[in-house]
């Protein structure tokens, strides 16, 4: 029974900090633009460059 003196105040200090961590997101508008994040994945405009062709000259 004693350790739910030391467990409840633990829970409550993290959840507080969660709720911190939430709110701090919401002001810092991460959660604008939900669509685009998801449309930026499929697009195709981080290709990778391709690769210069080979000497084929016999050395």
């Amino acid at each position: 029974m004693n350790v739910l003196f030391i467990l409840v105040p633990v829970s409550l200090i993290l959840s507080g900090v969660a709720l911190a961590a939430f709110l701090w997101t919401l002001r810092a508008s991460q959660y604008d633009d939900l669509a685009g994040d998801a449309w930026r994945i499929l697009s195709d405009e981080d290709s990778p460059a391709p690769k210069p062709p080979r000497d084929q000259t016999p050395k």
